[in-house]
């Protein structure tokens, strides 16, 4: 299919080298992600479409996806913007047309269809092109690393692990993500990562078997000699597994510790 891939400029500690977003070309041009309202994004959207976008769909509400869409407002005004709603985070100043899991997107490439994947945020969309079996994955995954599940922050660790089955059950060919190059192999990618999540999970419930009760120290078990950089992203990982774990009725809380329910 013709994609134009566009890159948002904004590296970062948490993006790496930046965000990718997506224009598919056509009358009525559709971009995938808003980027950070970098001027260099917007430039390459010109470059693109010169009368810019016509629908902005953005795949969650976190900044590096969601805050440029201002900037491309003001730049386009007639250019319309939707996302999948998370009130407590919509707060870019737009007002957000409102999208939902199964709609249909008419694009210059056919139809495009929304899959609400959530698990990284409780609003993560990805968008799914049958004919071609391309996914516009957003932060579904990536190569190289997995995906952040910021459990004190709408992240959800189940919730993840379904939408991955899910994508799974489509048999994608190509996954198209927000950080790094596109992924040709999606199927073995999420192979590691459900095999990368189980072996996460029996680390944890191995410290819970150890009495170490502490988000900290689990963390500090687990995670030898980590960046202390990456340190907050592996704590969020923990706890998203101690959650999880509370869900199936395998863990409890009391304050700050966890115990094992046998």
């Amino acid at each position: 299919m013709n994609v134009v891939s566009l890159h948002a400029a904004n590296p970062g500690p948490y993006t790496g080298a930046g965000n990718w977003t997506y224009l598919i070309p056509g009358d009525r041009p559709l971009l995938f992600d808003a980027g950070a309202g970098q001027e260099e994004h917007l430039n390459a959207i010109v470059s693109a479409a010169p009368n810019g976008p016509s629908l902005v769909l953005v795949s969650h509400a976190h900044p590096d996806h969601a805050s440029g869409a201002p900037a491309i407002a003001a730049r386009w005004p007639s250019a319309h913007f939707t996302k999948m709603p998370w009130p407590d985070q919509d707060n870019v100043g737009l007002a957000w047309a409102p999208v939902a899991d199964g709609d249909r997107l008419e694009s210059g490439e056919g139809v495009l269809e929304v899959l609400h994947t959530p698990g990284h945020a409780p609003d993560h969309v990805a968008l799914w092109h049958a004919e071609s079996r391309t996914l516009f994955g957003a932060d579904l995954m990536q190569l190289g690393n997995t995906v952040a599940i910021p459990a004190s922050n709408g992240g959800d660790l189940g919730a993840y692990l379904r939408s991955l089955r899910r994508v799974q059950g489509l048999k994608p060919t190509r996954v198209l993500p927000a950080h790094g190059p596109a992924i040709d192999d999606p199927l073995a990618l999420i192979d590691h990562y459900l095999a990368h999540r189980h072996q996460r999970e029996v680390q944890v419930l191995s410290a819970l078997e150890a009495r170490i009760e502490t988000v900290d120290a689990i963390t500090a078990r687990i995670y030898i000699g980590l960046n202390p950089q990456l340190g907050p992203l592996a704590r969020e990982s923990v706890l998203a597994h101690l959650v999880k774990l509370s869900t199936e009725g395998l863990a409890r809380r009391d304050g700050d510790r966890w115990t094992l329910l046998t």
